[in-house]
């Protein structure tokens, strides 16, 4: 559970300094430009400490999509950027596969307990 939490953490984090990133009009900003340095620093180490607990594969996906979808999001409603639908399509794949990724695990996690269990 606390991996989780610190994996939403990094997610909200890395959505953050990317919206700064944006904002921060290449550095020429300063108060966004050291918000990317923030964000970012915040977002390697809360997924560095969800890494204790959760799978690499697993977390890294879900950092990764889920903040890109977020980005996306961001992208779309605040700064009125594109959103077509192969944009749609690229995110339901990343999304897709983010499942599949954790579904993995999930089903590995089942098999473990269930021979911790039996034994």
């Amino acid at each position: 559970m606390k991996g989780m939490i610190f994996l939403a953490a990094a997610i909200l984090s890395e959505v953050f300094g990317s919206t700064m990133l944006k904002l921060s009009e290449g550095f020429s900003a300063p108060l966004p430009a050291a918000g990317v340095m923030i964000g970012f620093a915040a977002s390697f180490t809360f997924l560095s400490f969800s890494l204790k607990t959760l799978p690499l594969s697993a977390a890294y996906a879900t950092w990764a999509g889920t903040g890109t979808a977020l980005t996306a999001a961001i992208g779309y409603f605040i700064f009125q950027e594109p959103f077509n639908l192969k944009t749609l399509i690229g995110l339901v794949l990343i999304i897709c596969g983010v499942f599949l990724l954790n579904s993995k695990h999930a089903d590995a996690a089942d098999q473990k307990a269930q021979l911790t269990i039996e034994i």
